[in-house]
């Protein structure tokens, strides 16, 4: 198949989920055969702070201005046999309705923030990247987010499918590694500074450096205020670029996973945190959400203290024996369910599901018009040369 992206950023890992969930996606799905195409507005935050400009499994084309720049983004699409709109791509929603008026497709829009989209489909109608009227007109809804909320997608907001989609890892990129002294630690958390979810990390991660003096503690990400009032033997680290990620894992005794409000109130969010972490054998302490025992189970695979007082206890008495066995059932776990390959495979069965539904819809018309749509069908199975969207056509 030849795919079009439009997504918030693949170049950029800087404070964003995004870049290193289209990369594990994208780099999968090249593998297998497709061609695949990148296009992401070219804004200043990531222009600067760029990890992967050039990447080797995809073309990305940047646009300035999409008034003036989205005939060439657009004609990218012209023969494509699938197009993804992501959420947060700054001008999904102008790139939707001028895909729609040109007969492209199908399209799918590939939500890595669904609770966050809910919220704003719920309370208004639409976000700065979905207009809930569109969303009948995307073949299927790629939902970051599992369990009830893909009910409420089809039967609230009309969606023909929507299908859990969540994140996954490269395991060539994150598999555990020796560690290194400069992130060795006791208890390690990775992510962006979130206002609803500092509290936690306050709670669980800054509560045990007050119990544990003489234990060190590191904090890595961007965007934290200058003025939180960290304990004295928590280290601030402001970035560490994905392929240092394994390395930061695999240093640390623990790692700590924590959940923005809104993905705990949907539940069935893992982040790609957790996978990676899980991945680089780490051993995962984690707040605890509707729909995590269906990824990994509690006391055997991830640890759910409740507050600081129990992170602190596990740090004192759970022997390196255990902690190493935890972080080695959690990445079998994941890497049987999880990588990325399992997610392109996935993706190819749903643009198949896709192309069936469209010579289905085709088929109960008059006989005359269902040439050209068969053909199309013909033609893409044809190009996509996957064994796995070829046996799922028949």
């Amino acid at each position: 198949m030849k795919i079009i992206f439009y997504g918030l950023t693949l170049t950029s890992s800087w404070g964003n989920g995004h870049a290193t969930t289209y990369r594990s996606l994208v780099k999968a799905l090249a593998r297998r055969g497709h061609r695949i195409d990148f296009v992401e507005k070219d804004v200043e935050w990531y222009r600067n702070t760029r990890d992967l400009p050039q990447p080797d499994f995809c073309r990305v084309h940047f646009y300035d201005d999409w008034r003036t720049d989205a005939a060439p983004m657009l004609e990218l699409a012209s023969d494509a046999d699938a197009i993804v709109i992501g959420s947060y791509f700054p001008d999904a929603i102008a790139a939707t309705r001028a895909l729609l008026d040109a007969g492209a497709g199908p399209l799918l829009f590939y939500d890595i923030d669904t609770p966050v989209t809910m919220s704003g489909l719920r309370a208004c109608g639409r976000t700065e990247y979905l207009d809930a009227a569109l969303i009948p007109h995307y073949s299927a809804y790629l939902s970051f987010t599992g369990g009830p909320i893909l009910r409420e997608l089809e039967d609230s907001f009309g969606s023909p499918c929507a299908e859990p989609f969540y994140c996954s890892v490269d395991p060539e990129l994150y598999r555990p590694v020796a560690p290194s002294s400069r992130y060795a630690c006791d208890l390690s958390y990775l992510g962006t500074y979130a206002v609803d979810r500092q509290p936690k990390l306050m709670g669980f991660l800054d509560a045990a450096a007050g119990r544990l003096p003489s234990g060190r503690f590191l904090v890595a990400g961007p965007q934290y205020p200058t003025d939180i009032n960290w304990r004295p033997n928590i280290e601030r680290i402001r970035h560490v670029a994905p392929g240092d990620h394994p390395e930061f894992y695999s240093s640390s005794r623990f790692t700590l996973n924590l959940t923005r409000a809104d993905m705990c109130t949907a539940g069935f969010s893992p982040s790609v945190r957790l996978f990676e972490a899980s991945a680089s054998g780490a051993a995962i302490l984690s707040d605890a959400w509707r729909g995590l025992e269906e990824l990994l189970t509690s006391g055997e695979e991830i640890l759910l203290p409740r507050d600081g007082d129990e992170v602190a206890d596990i740090l004192q008495n759970f022997s390196d024996v255990e902690r190493i066995r935890l972080g080695g059932r959690a990445r079998e776990r994941i890497l049987s369910e999880h990588t990325s390959m399992h997610r392109a495979a996935q993706f190819e069965e749903v643009v198949a599901r896709c192309y069936r539904q469209t010579l289905g819809r085709v088929s109960a018309r008059p006989v005359a018009s269902a040439g050209p749509s068969t053909s199309s069908l013909s033609d893409f199975t044809h190009k996509s040369g996957s064994p796995a969207l070829s046996s799922a056509m028949e």
